[in-house]
């Protein structure tokens, strides 16, 4: 077992170089340029021992940066739970995985968040679909560019790597399972009542 950092660090030669001097404590113009091409992140939330990673989606640039470096994620419908909304009352920490669909490089960003339906803020996301119920402002303590080497291993974006979505069951019948609460629901009804969702 590995318990101690000096044991985990003995593992592994120290980091250097670009590897530590690319990490930022603020947003510049290239992290801006990558967050406004980006449809997808992925936040990284905790709160009392836990830990929590949720997805989140919109069109290219949903997640907005305003004048003063912050970050504004708007929080669209969802199933309700409110894991990662729960996590931030307990604990204001954030970490954010930007993704550009063909681009291997990812964005990590972290900083403190806090929970907002002030007008100014929901203004921001007048011209989406739906107003967001509230809006996610984060701080930015870092900032840094995520080398390509896990996307590239992954093929990700290689269409090569693409699996039809009948290698699994529906959604609903892996939610009967898990539930043990049967819905007949097929995968097409199932995206189709996402799609007046969104």
């Amino acid at each position: 077992m590995i318990d101690t950092l000096e044991a985990l660090r003995e593992r592994y030669p120290p980091a250097h170089g670009r590897s530590v001097a690319k990490q930022l404590s603020r947003l510049d113009h290239h992290c801006i340029a990558f967050i406004a091409l980006a449809p997808f992140v992925v936040l990284a939330t905790g709160a009392s021992g836990e830990m929590d990673a949720s997805p989140r989606g919109g069109p290219p640039g949903f997640v907005k940066v305003t004048a003063a470096g912050t970050l504004l994620l708007p929080d669209f419908p969802g199933n309700n739970r409110l894991d990662s909304l729960s996590n931030l009352v307990e604990n204001d920490k954030i970490g954010l995985l930007f993704l550009i669909p063909g681009v291997d490089e990812t964005l990590r960003v972290n900083g403190r968040a806090s929970l907002s339906q002030e007008a100014p803020l929901l203004a921001h996301f007048a011209q989406e679909k739906r107003m967001p119920r509230l809006v996610i402002e984060v701080a930015v303590t870092e900032a840094y560019l995520h080398c390509a080497k896990a996307l590239m291993r992954a093929k990700l974006w290689d269409p090569a790597s693409s699996q039809m979505r009948s290698v699994l069951p529906t959604m609903g019948q892996m939610l009967n399972d898990h539930t043990g609460m049967q819905t007949l629901e097929t995968q097409q009804e199932m995206e189709a009542r996402y799609a007046s969702d969104l």
